[in-house]
């Protein structure tokens, strides 16, 4: 059986240079679009985030009064209790033979009422707790509101922009896959390294009036002539972008 060479045709300096030119417009098309959609998305993703945070914030404001709610209904028990380890305590009085007795009853009695106080000072405490809480959870269901109408309409300009460039975006990423698989790997993995360290995006650029039009550094007019000769892939010494030869220079 024989097999077919799938190898990719061996390019020419001048061809590999024009595939990353071709790559980098592309690129800087698809970032122009997603420009247009300005910080809408990160204001999104921020008030997503805000809603989810207030809105676990407000279940546990309610999980904590539920608790303060549970715990002064063990209160009202442990007083209920005390009432009638007293009223017990107060028939068991009237049948004492000695003093040894009387006292020994008299020292439940005295610890059923500090029970009951307690358990009353544990009511207070937790009947004002839910009384704060009540306008942190107002102010949280408020704030919540407020911030969901804010993410509606956000969510609304967000979804506008991107149905208008949703077709030439989905046009530039196919033609960007096209590409990609046409461009040598080794120089694909540098473009994409310098494109991801790169500020504007910008990994492959024109030298305009003697500088790098990346960084703006000076290069040499020995430097600008190869550029122009197409002859080898020269990068910027300064900021490692790749340079090409502008349109009009001939090859």
């Amino acid at each position: 059986m024989t097999t077919k060479k799938t190898d990719k045709k061996e390019l020419s300096i001048s061809e590999k240079l024009e595939q990353l030119s071709m790559l980098q417009s592309i690129d800087s098309s698809i970032d122009e679009i997603k420009i247009l959609r300005g910080e809408l998305p990160l204001e999104v993703q921020d008030l997503e985030d805000e809603v989810e945070g207030l809105t676990t914030r407000l279940e546990n404001f309610q999980n904590e009064v539920d608790e303060k709610k549970e715990n002064i209904s063990k209160q009202n028990e442990v007083k209920k209790e005390a009432d009638l380890l007293i009223k017990k305590y107060e028939k068991d009085q009237m049948k004492v033979r000695n003093n040894r007795e009387f006292d020994a009853i008299n020292k439940e009695l005295e610890y059923q009422k500090l029970e009951i106080e307690l358990a009353d000072k544990k009511i207070r405490e937790a009947e004002h707790f839910i009384d704060d809480q009540k306008s942190n959870v107002s102010g949280t269901k408020s704030r919540i509101k407020e911030r969901k109408a804010t993410l509606k309409q956000k969510k609304s300009e967000l979804e506008d922009i991107i149905k208008k460039t949703e077709k030439d975006e989905q046009k530039l990423d196919r033609k960007k896959v096209k590409i990609k698989k046409e461009v040598e790997e080794r120089l694909l993995f540098a473009y994409e390294r310098i494109r991801s360290n790169s500020r504007n995006g910008l990994a492959v650029v024109e030298i305009n009036r003697g500088a790098c039009g990346g960084c703006f550094n000076k290069v040499t007019s020995q430097q600008e002539l190869e550029v122009r000769n197409r002859k080898k892939i020269l990068v910027c010494e300064h900021c490692g972008r790749i340079f090409i030869s502008s349109k009009g220079d001939k090859e």
